[in-house]
């Protein structure tokens, strides 16, 4: 999910011309931003728990698999997450980076999943630095954290571009940045099944842009990062990831049932993932791992 105050800890389609830390300038531009806070803000409030569906174990299993490859050495690290989605309804995976050993820093534009991110946190007996705030206008200082988690983030609104350079700024120079966005090349085609549902407005998490690998490591070079290694997660049909969380959460008793079906349609692409680790790699979430380079970074695109 989405995230909308100076060192960690103290808070201080089409692509708009960014003002100062992302957002375009004018009363549209006002207008547009308020419409975005206000749907993730009903989202944060009604949106149910997936944390228990058959498909989420499979995410969750990847995201630990990409963050004990790319960023093992964890205890002691600040990592900061560019949205708390994850940890209010999904896979928990900064309150498990955090039970690893990591100081756990955070934002989210909803103020419910924010609240609901560090709860389950004190619940678990760990801290969370949650903030409401916005990625694309982060909150901190130059250089604060040495590892970034983003994960299905960045892809929510036009000015990617400018998040992308928001989440270089606060690297700091030697870091890693772990950055997630839809697989525009994904071979079992959920891009076309999402826009199909956004238009007809049966698609949960509003507007989604997918990026081919090509493009995505363009961006991130422009934003100043060097890009170290290319994968993915999620090796599962977008339909089935689909089918499974709504018959996970539903009230109706025989959708509930259907949920035992769409498990163990859902268990052998989890099964294949962990024999052949590489089919990840064309998962329908890529995931580029991105250093900030430790001399000549500066901040790219200010």
């Amino acid at each position: 999910m989405p995230s909308t105050a100076q060192t960690p800890g103290e808070p201080v389609g089409q692509e708009a011309e960014p003002r100062d830390g992302g957002l375009p300038a004018g009363s549209a531009a006002d207008d547009e931003q308020s419409r975005y806070k206000g749907f993730w803000a009903d989202v944060g409030e009604n949106f149910p728990d997936l944390g228990r569906a058959r498909s989420t174990a499979q995410y969750r299993t990847d995201e630990r698999w990409l963050l004990r490859t790319f960023l093992p050495a964890l205890a002691g690290q600040r990592i900061f997450k560019t949205d708390l989605w994850d940890e209010a309804k999904n896979t928990r995976i900064l309150r498990w980076a955090a039970g690893e050993g990591a100081h756990a820093f955070g934002v989210d534009i909803s103020p419910a999943i924010v609240a609901a991110a560090r709860r389950g946190f004190t619940d678990a007996g760990l801290d969370l630095h949650g903030v409401q705030g916005d990625v694309r206008t982060l909150p901190f200082r130059d250089g604060s954290f040495d590892a970034i988690y983003s994960m299905g983030t960045v892809e929510h609104f036009d000015d990617t571009d400018g998040a992308l350079r928001e989440i270089f700024r606060v690297t700091r120079p030697g870091g890693t940045a772990v950055i997630g966005v839809p697989n525009r090349r994904d071979p079992f085609l959920r891009p076309l099944l999402v826009a199909l549902l956004y238009r007809i407005g049966l698609y949960g998490y509003g507007f989604e842009k997918s990026y081919s690998r090509p493009v995505f490591r363009r961006m991130l070079e422009r934003a100043g990062f060097e890009v170290t290694a290319e994968t993915g997660i999620l090796f599962i049909p977008g339909w089935l990831r689909m089918a499974d969380l709504a018959c996970h959460t539903s009230t109706l008793p025989p959708l509930r049932w259907c949920a035992r079906l769409t498990g163990a349609l859902c268990a052998p692409f989890d099964w294949a993932s962990r024999r052949w680790p590489r089919l990840r790699r064309h998962g329908y979430l890529l995931a580029s791992v991105a250093v900030r380079p430790k001399t000549g970074g500066g901040t790219a695109g200010r």
